[in-house]
């Protein structure tokens, strides 16, 4: 089982705070239930309809589906949900990366909330393991996405390059075309 730790900044008393990143089981899908999705609703968030309890079965049924969860204070504060073998590079063509299926940051966390978040770094934390997974799968680094629209502004906070086109043959069409983001490989110093 996966598990490490991750420094979260709690807002209300301006300290780090030690949070837990680890593989999505069932009581972060429960948290997402119970506690975040009526206030995604009534944010009208994009991730509002999301199907955490999907998702881990597909993590479950499949070997290139991974589901992460990061807990703080004994709450599910982020999610994500990684594809490890199917997806290629823009930057480096042909090169395979990791590819962020789903991130998603839970309501209280989020800039956008009706009160200050209460913990920041979540989603920052989780695309940073996403660059670890994907150096210890062999891939440099190298991550992608496709941002909703309201998400676009973190992704390229986070010096992710944009892709205005669509690279990936699995998005359906019909959808309104989604921004591409990709990390490159990271830059090794020799010593």
């Amino acid at each position: 089982m996966v598990t490490s730790s991750v420094k979260l900044f709690q807002v209300s008393t301006g300290q780090f705070v030690e949070a837990t990143l680890q593989e999505l089981a069932q009581n972060h899908v429960d948290d997402f239930e119970t506690y975040w999705k009526a206030a995604l609703v009534e944010m009208s968030q994009e991730d509002k309809f999301w199907d955490w309890a999907f998702k881990k079965r597909a993590a479950i049924s499949y070997g290139n589906y991974e589901c992460y969860a990061i807990e703080a204070e004994k709450h599910t504060q982020g999610l994500m949900m990684l594809e490890t073998q199917w997806h290629y590079s823009v930057i480096a063509e042909g090169q395979p990366l990791v590819y962020i299926e789903a991130l998603s940051v839970a309501p209280w966390n989020r800039t956008r909330t009706p009160s200050s978040p209460q913990f920041k770094r979540v989603g920052t934390g989780l695309l940073e393991f996403s660059r670890q997974r994907s150096e210890a799968l062999g891939y440099g680094g190298r991550v992608g996405l496709h941002s909703l629209p309201g998400a676009e502004g973190f992704y390229e906070s986070r010096n992710m390059m944009r892709f205005d086109f669509e690279p990936d043959a699995f998005i359906d069409d019909d959808d309104a075309p989604l921004a591409y983001f990709e990390y490159p490989p990271l830059r090794r110093v020799r010593t």
